[in-house]
């Protein structure tokens, strides 16, 4: 499994790895998952594909404003898409899929806010009530841009010191800074893509107040932005399963640093 590999050179982890070792005997193999615990054994990931598939038949339910702590939003939207019409909600459907696979070889627990079971939604109020519910250890939205056709790359963002309503980020801004750093490092690694042009100065970090996603959070939450559907080259790699690939190591190569760091 090209994760595992990777894991093993980029953190130092031996995981799902069958490590053939002398062991006084020509022959004898000692497997290391016998002896060497799952690095994310005990943990809860909530991943969170964003948009539906489904929401463009449901306007209404989506278009119905939430409150966010400090304003109040729609509930969802539909997301946006490349020029060959493959939607930003299927792509973080699919990409959430992936990224489970590879997080659950970890030892990890994995909840995603939908799995395509449900007509559209959730709200992105409910996005951040199942993270805490779960009692995530880290919360990672998957998205992807709807920027001016010249902007490439990808972000991560992060959320802003936000107190008002319901919405107290004091206590996730420190950890979520920690987790979207170990994400924008895997991601650009594993996939190449650049630190998007358009926005962030270049550093592809953002920090939002708006996202209520991130606002009503109470564990470490960030969102990864992977590329922008409009513009070509970025669409075509969207568009790509093999990429997707990558990306997916690249969101478990991150969460899994963060969640392991100083062990």
């Amino acid at each position: 499994m090209r994760f595992l590999t990777t894991s093993v050179l980029a953190l130092g982890l031996a995981v799902g790895l069958g490590l053939a070792a002398p062991a006084g005997g020509a022959g004898r193999q000692v497997d290391a998952t016998a002896t060497r615990p799952l690095p994310l054994a005990g943990r809860t990931v909530v991943l969170d594909p964003g948009h539906n598939p489904g929401n463009a038949g449901h306007r209404a339910e989506i278009n119905a404003f939430v409150d966010v702590g400090n304003g109040r939003k729609p509930c969802n939207t539909t997301g946006t898409a490349t020029a060959d019409g493959y939607r930003e909600a299927d792509f973080t459907l699919d990409l959430a899929r992936r990224v489970r696979t590879l997080l659950l070889a970890e030892g990890a627990r994995v909840v995603l806010t939908h799995d395509g079971d449900r007509p559209w939604g959730p709200c992105v109020t409910e996005r951040a009530a199942i993270g805490n519910r779960a009692g995530a250890d880290a919360l990672v939205a998957l998205h992807a841009d709807g920027a001016a056709a010249a902007g490439y790359g990808f972000h991560v963002i992060l959320p802003a010191l936000v107190v008002a309503g319901a919405a107290d980020t004091r206590p996730i801004v420190g950890p979520s800074r920690r987790l979207g750093l170990a994400l924008r490092a895997s991601f650009a690694a594993a996939t190449g893509e650049p630190y998007a042009t358009y926005l962030g100065g270049g550093s592809g970090l953002m920090v939002r107040s708006d996202l209520g996603g991130l606002n009503l959070s109470k564990v470490p939450a960030v969102f990864v932005e992977c590329g922008n559907m409009h513009n070509t080259a970025d669409a075509a790699r969207l568009s790509a399963a093999v990429w997707r690939e990558d990306a997916a190591h690249g969101v478990a190569l991150g969460i899994t640093a963060f969640l392991t760091a100083g062990t």
